[in-house]
């Protein structure tokens, strides 16, 4: 496959010459390379990301590259799932929720040397909100009618109607401020105010990315020098990659099973975090006989969780009964809504008008929780009389195509990894064909109030209607299984957003 550099010779002269400077040194330090404390990170995933521009497309490989190391947002998640300045170092609300005015950081400038100011930030929100805009996340800035640059560090968002999760939205990877220079080939060469800045991408091999010596927040001290994301789909060449030491950490290992083979290693530290990865299998409610609330209760009655937990995920999971995970506030366990019960699943069936069962597809993409999940499922929906055949899908590009854009599919499975994305459900038009004006009108009450304890009481109503309603069989949250070097510091055990944050990671000496 060909490898393409954006390297300059002049550059990589330059850091020859660097690298000679640093060895003279360490020299007169009397200290050898081995001896002085690391400076390169080199980190596996397993799903290459199609772009490196996280406000035009929705795979979350993207921000898994990019959120945080490239580029930034006017505020951002830290790693309890809290909104915290950035860009934006900070912002009031008026009393009525209709106008956010920010304070912008002064003397920020984008990688390419272009400054970051209000004018900047509206462009990039401007071109978030667009008619033309395909960013995987528009809604988020839907409620935006207009936005004033009164001065460079002043920016004021002017709502049509109370939006209570737009601060929280704006730190999400789809919010990310771009330049009015470079966005348009951020898809390939991103350009960020970041701690790092885009190097190279060997497409199907690796992306680096390099420190950022002119990174505007000197209150971070960045560690790493050089940053290599490697993809590595297979989870057989992960387990080998990390033994080997050509990788230094895989923050999402693909392969629960094998994780007690790194037991006792020497080098290797495994961990075990929360994710907001929900495993769904998806139903298109449009579609005979996904359209009867009846037939959908009796497939997730057919379902017990823990045994798919077991099956597909070696244990490593938690059972949920509804598109929420435990991390979320309001968080309800809805598991005992429709519990395992074939007998009342063969009655549902019967009642519903399909005595004998019936045949249907799911589309499995292939990744390994859903072949797994999808195998499981299809043994003890025989045991109900139902047939499902199981379709290998091509992830992200056929899923998408059939699923999200065509729908033309009865099941899928897929993990939904972004957080509180329940209101998924209302959206029109979505894969699952869902309509129910009860939880439409839950998803608008959520965002006319910002107090958190009234927004999780409804969210706990939304809950609630999923659990019984069931457009989707709720099945899992993924943990986030984490193996990496002992000696390197400071990656997230926890994923409140899908992300590889790495301005706070460093090796020990």
């Amino acid at each position: 496959m060909t490898k393409v550099s954006l390297v300059p010779s002049a550059q990589l002269v330059r850091r020859l010459y660097f690298g000679a400077a640093v060895s003279a040194g360490l020299a007169v330090l009397g200290l050898t390379p081995a001896e002085a404390a690391k400076t390169t990170l080199t980190l596996g995933m397993a799903v290459e990301p199609t772009g490196l521009d996280p406000t035009i497309a929705a795979p979350v490989a993207i921000g898994q590259v990019t959120w945080q190391n490239v580029f930034e947002g006017l505020v951002a998640i830290d790693e309890s799932g809290k909104i915290q300045p950035q860009l934006a170092k900070s912002w009031e609300v008026s009393p009525d929720g209709l106008t956010y005015t920010f304070k912008l950081q002064s003397g920020v400038k984008f990688h390419d040397g272009e400054a970051f100011d209000s004018v900047a930030a509206k462009f990039a929100l401007d071109r978030a909100r667009g008619a033309d805009s395909i960013n995987p996340q528009k809604r988020f800035f839907a409620s935006i009618a207009s936005i004033d640059t009164p001065d460079p560090e002043t920016l004021v968002l002017h709502l049509s109607a109370p939006t209570g999760s737009l601060l929280y939205w704006l730190g999400w990877p789809a919010s990310v401020m771009v330049g009015p220079k470079s966005a348009a080939a951020d898809k390939t060469t991103p350009v960020g105010t970041g701690p790092f800045k885009f190097v190279n991408w060997a497409k199907g091999d690796k992306v680096e990315l390099e420190k950022n010596a002119d990174y505007w927040n000197k209150e971070v001290a960045v560690k790493l020098d050089k940053v290599t994301f490697r993809f590595i789909a297979d989870p057989q060449a992960q387990a080998a990659a990390l033994k080997a030491g050509d990788v230094d950490a895989i923050p999402e290992f693909a392969a629960p099973e094998l994780m007690s083979s790194f037991d006792g290693d020497a080098r290797l530290a495994t961990k075990i975090g929360n994710t907001e990865l929900k495993v769904v299998a998806g139903m298109n409610n449009a579609r005979k006989p996904f359209d009867d609330k009846r037939v959908r209760q009796a497939l997730m009655m057919a379902i017990d969780r823990k045994t798919v937990v077991d099956g597909a995920w070696s244990g490593l999971g938690t059972p949920i009964g509804s598109h929420y995970t435990p991390n979320d506030p309001g968080y309800v366990d809805l598991t005992g809504v429709l519990p395992y019960d074939p007998e009342k699943a063969k009655a549902l069936l019967a009642e519903a008008g399909y005595p004998h069962g019936f045949t249907f597809t799911i589309k499995s993409p292939q990744m390994a929780y859903a072949p797994r999940s999808a195998e499981v499922m299809q043994a003890m929906l025989a045991d109900i009389g139902v047939t499902m055949n199981i379709e290998p899908t091509e992830f992200p590009a056929k899923w998408v195509q059939d699923v999200m854009k065509d729908r033309a599919y009865e099941m899928t499975i897929v993990a939904h990894a972004e957080p509180l994305d329940i209101d998924i459900y209302a959206r029109d038009p979505y894969y699952f064909n869902y309509k129910n004006p009860a939880f439409n009108d839950l998803m608008k009450r959520v965002q006319e109030t910002s107090d958190p304890a009234a927004q999780a009481k409804i969210y706990g109503e939304a809950q609630k209607i999923l659990a019984d309603d069931v457009p989707a069989l709720y099945l899992f949250v993924m943990p986030k299984l984490g193996v990496w070097d002992k000696k390197l510091k400071g990656l997230w055990e926890n994923e409140p957003i899908p992300s590889n944050v790495l301005t706070g990671v460093s090796w020990e000496d």
